[in-house]
Order: structure tokens, then C-alpha cells, then sequence
């Protein structure tokens, strides 16, 4: 069986946290033909997950990671930085979804930002770790409404939160924007690019991570080989871990259960001190709109502000510069209502990232084909789904058990989806018609 491998990532936009990183050391491109006990395709925090977890139970093994670009600068680098560990349903009017769902939602989410916590502290990996929590910020009485049906979910889960008022939440973001807030204290917050980055660098040493080479044949059989331009990898078995880029597969049964939407972000150039005074409030914050489909914002300690919002199905994994500019358009005007006290402040940076959503929140993971493994599908939230579903589909295919591997095979599978136009012409009217209904929230 082969797969083509359609989809490449694109430069979609100059990302801010992976362009105010110092440059990278050189990159290793795969050359010739190379041997190795398990590949790994997709070098985001599932595929690091994945591989460093292989590494870990089997260090006599040979492991090989390889991604089509540099690690941290895909949809890896390319999200707000949250590391949510409570629910985060992006089809739910309220994030939450039934009681039992979300208890295990949380348990993996919460075991991913465990094992990434203690590899950070192990190797000092500098990606401005925060373990601050993540506000919720409502504009109106709408999505006040939306707060307090949080609220709900999480005193029924037994889960901690402090409601704000429009005096606390100008004490932390510095504006009178926002008329009510949530602070979850459990969420991490990082620089995505320098995370991602630091766990490329500090993999075990019988990982071999090839960047820059894009994989353009899977030849799935025994072994499984990884064809490139420059050469070729053979593995007995095969991890996928390259999320919506899995889209295409249609032989494994992939095809028509996932959906690639783009979301996008902006950043600001720094503040200089005079603005910063001028703004006020906590110099370090990160801020989940009440509405799904709102806008995110993250002030950053180095005097920036990222603003995310807009959503688009984009099957081709790929945004265009007409989107870009367009996106950035509406960027600037939530910008603008968030801080007016701001005026002039540019964006240096705009950029879209993938993510790969299922209609039902499924995900893809498991042994698809005889020695392939896929941990695919994350629904938006790669740094704690992404990552635990990496570390945990190393744990199964060694024939490991535990509660939170248990808990991750009892997700749902990604529902079928309509065939195209239909799906088009449906998702897109379904991201019109919540962003409008998202209404101030944007």
C-alpha cells in the first residue's frame, strides 16, 4: 500500500514566537538510506512525545523522528501557548461536554502537563514556563452567561475557579473591555515555538531527528519506508503523528473523518515604557474568550501582545496571503477595542497554524494497520492532547497498560464526515455563522 503524501507545510505567515527566537543550530535533512525499529512522522508534541517515550522503555531501540520543516515551526510553535488542563470543547457553546467525558479529559490533559513539566525542570528548557492558570473573559452579558455555565461544570466536577468581576479583570488586562472573567488556576502557559524547540534538542540519544525533509511516499508494508528527495527511511513501525497532514490517508481509513481548519494570530511589536504604564495592569496573562469562536489574547513579560482569532476549513492545509491580510485586518480592529489606550501599535507578525478538528471531538488512535500507530486528531489543543497522546501510543504499541491509556482508548473515533462540496459549503457556513454569533466577542 502506498500513501501520497499531498499536503506539505506551508510558510503560512511569519509566526512571532518562532521568529523572536534566536536562530536554530543547523538541522539534520535525512540523506541516503537509513535503517531504524520505529519511525516517527511529524515532529509536533505528539511526535516528540512519541519518540522520547519509545526512547525512554526501549533504549536499545533505534528511533528515527523526521518533519517536513523545523521543529517548532509548524502548528507546534504556531498556537496562544496554553497548556489547558480542564475542558476545551471548541463545538461546545460552553467548552464542556458530559460529566464523564470531561473527568477524563482532564486526567490527560493533566498527565501531559506532568510529563512535560518534568522534562523542562530536568533539562532547563527556557520557553517561559507560567503556571499562572488561563483567564475566561466575557464582553457582555452573553457570554457572562456562557461563564457561569462554566462555572456550573466545573463545581460539578469539583474543579477550583474564582469568578471576576469588571474591576478584577481591568486590575489584570489594564482595560475596561471585559465586563466579567474566570480564572482557572490548573493551565500552563508557555512560548510555543521555544517549548517545542527545546524538546526537539534535548531528545534521548537514540533518537535520530531529521528536519527539512518532507516525506512524499509511505510505502506501508514490511518494513515501512519513509521516502523523501534525498533519501529514504525503513522501519518495521510506523507512528503517525502529523495530525491534520494525516487528512489525506485515505487507505487507512482516514479520509473523510477529519477536518483541517486554520486558525490565526497576530503580535504586536514590543511596548516601550511609556505604553506599558499607560496600560496598566498584570504584565503576564493569557485569556480564552467566553465565546469558542472569540478572541484569544496573551500579554507576553517581553512587552508583546498576541491576539488569535478567525477561523477557516482549509482541506488543502495551506492559507493563502489574501487570507493572511484579511485576517489581519480583523486582528487589528479586536486589537483596537481591547486597547484603546494603545493607539499605532503595529503587529510585527501574522500567521496561521492547522489544527485538526473531528466533528465529534474524536480522535485517531491505536493501531490503524498492521505496525502502524496513530496519534492523530487533538481538536485544538496539540500541546496537552497532542503531547499525551504521543506519550501514550508508545505505551501501547509496547503493550503497556495504565488508567489514562484506558481513559485515551475510550474516546470516541472521528464520525464520517459528508462528502465534498457538502462538507465545504457546511463548515464553512458553520464557522460564519458562530463567529457572528460570537458577535462582541471577537
Amino acid at each position: 500500500m502506498q500513501l501520497q503524501c499531498n499536503f506539505l507545510p506551508q510558510n503560512d505567515g511569519r509566526c512571532g514566537w518562532y521568529e523572536t527566537l534566536p536562530p536554530p543550530p543547523a538541522g539534520t535533512p535525512l540523506r541516503g538510506a537509513v535503517q531504524a525499529d520505529w519511525v516517527v512522522l511529524g515532529a509536533g508534541y505528539s511526535g516528540l512525545a512519541a519518540a522520547r517515550r519509545l526512547a525512554e522503555l526501549q533504549p536499545e531501540a533505534s528511533i528515527v523522528l523526521i518533519d517536513a520543516r523545523r521543529v517548532g515551526f509548524g502548528a507546534a510553535g504556531r498556537n496562544s501557548g496554553f497548556m489547558v488542563d480542564l475542558p476545551h470543547d471548541l463545538t461546545s457553546h460552553s467548552y464542556t461536554n458530559s460529566q464523564e467525558a470531561d473527568q477524563k479529559i482532564i486526567r490527560l490533559c493533566r498527565g501531559a502537563i506532568d510529563y512535560v513539566r518534568d522534562i523542562v525542570k530536568t533539562h532547563g528548557i527556557d520557553c517561559d514556563w507560567r503556571e499562572q492558570g488561563k483567564l475566561h473573559g466575557a464582553v457582555n452579558e452573553r457570554g457572562a452567561h456562557s461563564l457561569q455555565a462554566f462555572a456550573k461544570g466545573l463545581s460539578a466536577l469539583g474543579e477550583p475557579y474564582r469568578l471576576l468581576d469588571a474591576r478584577d479583570m481591568k486590575a489584570v488586562t489594564g482595560g475596561d473591555f471585559y465586563q466579567a472573567g474566570l480564572h482557572a488556576p490548573g493551565a500552563v502557559l508557555v512560548q510555543p515555538a521555544a517549548l517545542s524547540r527545546g524538546l526537539g534538542q534535548t531528545l534521548p540519544a537514540n533518537v535520530q531527528l531529521f528536519e527539512d525533509s518532507p516525506v512524499l511516499t509511505i510505502e506501508v508494508g514490511k518494513p515501512h519506508t519513509l521516502t523523501t528527495a534525498l533519501g529514504c527511511v525503513k522501519a518495521p513501525r510506523l507512528v503517525l503523528a502529523n495530525n491534520a497532514y494525516a487528512s489525506n490517508f485515505g487507505q487507512l481509513g482516514l479520509k473523510g473523518r477529519l477536518l483541517p481548519v486554520y486558525t490565526y494570530a497576530s503580535m504586536t511589536r514590543r511596548l516601550s515604557p511609556q505604553e506599558l504604564a499607560t496600560l496598566g495592569g498584570e504584565e503576564s496573562w493569557g485569556l480564552i474568550p467566553a465565546d469558542p469562536l472569540g478572541t484569544t489574547v496573551r500579554r507576553l513579560a517581553n512587552g508583546r501582545i498576541c491576539i488569535r482569532n478567525s477561523f477557516t476549513y482549509n482541506p488543502q492545509v495551506q492559507a493563502s496571503a489574501n487570507t493572511l491580510e484579511r485576517v489581519r485586518r480583523a486582528h487589528r480592529k479586536s486589537f483596537d477595542n481591547r486597547f484603546p489606550m494603545l493607539p499605532g501599535v503595529e503587529f510585527e507578525y501574522t500567521w496561521g497554524g492547522a489544527l485538526c478538528l473531528a466533528r465529534n471531538s474524536g480522535s485517531v488512535f491505536g493501531e490503524i494497520a498492521p505496525g502502524v500507530y496513530s496519534a492523530v486528531c487533538c481538536n485544538g489543543l496539540g500541546l496537552t492532547r497532542g503531547t499525551i497522546s504521543g506519550k501514550l501510543i508508545a505505551e501501547y504499541a509496547l503493550g503497556l497498560d495504565s488508567d489514562l491509556l484506558r481513559s485515551m482508548l475510550e474516546q470516541p473515533k472521528p464520525n464520517r464526515n459528508p462528502p465534498e462540496p457538502f462538507l465545504g459549503l457546511g463548515v464553512r457556513s458553520s464557522i460564519a455563522w458562530k463567529e457572528w454569533t460570537a458577535g462582541a466577542e471577537l
